[in-house]
């Protein structure tokens, strides 16, 4: 934090390497500044503008290249010529959001899996070993607890419904008891995945929901199921593949704050489910940004489509979009083009 903050200051006043902010060396960033400023400098006169080696200047020229600083030459075979900084700068700072919002996703994945991993170690463990997990061994016992943690609540139910649309059978008979808890003041926040948009009915009932005071948005994918009473309870499923194998009811303050960021994480990213989808500056849709991210990490069709809430066979039908607007053969081609063009960080 310190270098960093020492890096802010010199940038602030006027220092030299103000791209190193942006992910660039200070070679790097010479190399750039010279061929804007001296566009008709080859290899050679670049080496001796600057002092630096041949093998310098290819290296800061394969690194300007990655990062879509430089172009190849219209006007000069085999030669490179510097993008405008309008235009660099955009992709540069595109490339350093995308880094952030991947590394936001791997903190948000991360604090699920640590969720699930604290009660599939606790189902294991002797009854009565961790006072704040209690371990429910089925359907019958998820939902009876439910129900009386759902009356119970004093100010706030938060949750994440993956799985795509809901049963009409689910949704009717949950809305008597959402409506007592709407008319008592209790704020109901819910995300949905993005599929359940082509649902009618889930969007009746979710527009329902809003109408009654919740207040209900939509995302890509959901790391798993989850249910927050109050900021103090929380039920998760022991295995987020099969919610019906148990769940385990946590109540340990660190648990609790873990899972309440990963849900407000969760919903700064998200969008109400009346606004209409969007496409991010790639041309790409939420559910197809999420789609390429899973694709690009290896998970296969029948996971994308359960993690999107989709059939197997849409999955296949969004992978195969995006490797045709890639021009990709394979999914490895896709997710190496998917990098080079911005549309995904490069892996860490």
């Amino acid at each position: 934090m310190i270098e960093s903050g020492q890096k802010l200051a010199h940038a602030y006043h006027g220092g030299d390497d103000v791209l190193t902010l942006l992910g660039l060396s200070t070679t790097a960033e010479q190399v750039y500044r010279a061929m804007l400023a001296h566009p008709d400098d080859g290899v050679a006169r670049l080496g001796a503008r600057l002092g630096l080696s041949k093998e310098q200047i290819e290296e800061a020229l394969h690194t300007l290249s990655e990062l879509a600083l430089v172009r190849p030459s219209y006007d000069r075979d085999h030669e490179l010529c510097a993008v405008s900084p309008e235009v660099g700068m955009e992709v540069l700072l595109a490339r350093q959001q995308a880094e952030l919002a991947a590394h936001q996703q791997r903190i948000e994945a991360s604090r699920a899996a640590a969720a699930q991993l604290i009660a599939q170690y606790a189902e294991r463990s002797p009854s009565g070993a961790h006072p704040w997990v209690e371990y429910l061994g089925g359907l019958d016992q998820i939902r009876d607890r439910l129900v009386a943690l759902t009356r119970d609540v004093r100010t706030e139910v938060l949750a994440f419904a993956p799985g795509g649309a809901q049963t009409e059978e689910n949704m009717k008979a949950s809305q008597p008891l959402n409506r007592e808890l709407l008319d008592r003041g209790v704020t109901m926040r819910t995300l949905y995945l993005d599929s359940v948009r082509n649902s009618p009915a889930t969007v009746a009932h979710a527009v329902w929901l809003v109408e009654h005071g919740a207040e209900v948005r939509t995302v890509p994918s959901l790391p798993t199921r989850l249910i927050i009473v109050d900021r103090s309870t929380a039920v998760i499923p022991v295995d987020s593949e099969d919610s019906s194998a148990g769940a385990m009811v946590l109540t340990g303050q660190g648990t609790l704050t873990a899972l309440c960021a990963l849900f407000e994480s969760m919903w700064a990213g998200s969008r109400p489910i009346g606004e209409p989808s969007t496409r991010d500056g790639q041309g790409l849709t939420p559910q197809e940004a999420g789609a390429l991210q899973l694709l690009a990490d290896g998970h296969t069709d029948e996971l994308i489509a359960k993690r999107l809430g989709v059939s197997p066979r849409t999955a296949r039908r969004i992978a195969g979009d995006l490797m045709e607007r890639l021009n990709a053969r394979s999914r490895f081609q896709a997710g190496v083009r998917a990098v080079q063009k911005g549309w995904l960080p490069p892996h860490p």
